[in-house]
């Protein structure tokens, strides 16, 4: 596919059709490098699952270790709720 080369204020740039961009499934962010004479552009996890990144994985090993036990438990010993009223 060709395309052209495109004035935005003082630089230039691509428009790169949506089809592309879901292929290559980037959403949002892109890393862009030069290599060779050829411009490489890789997608970039979203922000949303970078804070999370890695998340799923510890999770797992923290459960096959062991080490997802309750900090405290869901009920105290002292915790009553006979008088509580339920709507």
């Amino acid at each position: 596919m060709n395309t052209t080369i495109r004035n935005i204020g003082n630089s230039k740039g691509v428009i790169l059709p949506k089809s592309i961009l879901t292929q290559c499934d980037i959403e949002e962010e892109v890393s862009i490098e030069v290599k060779d004479h050829h411009i490489i552009i890789t997608a970039v996890a979203p922000t949303q699952n970078y804070k999370r990144k890695g998340w799923e994985k510890a999770f797992k090993e923290m459960a096959e270790n062991g080490d997802d036990a309750l900090m405290m438990p869901d009920v105290f010993n002292d915790e009553h709720t006979d008088d509580w009223t339920w709507k």
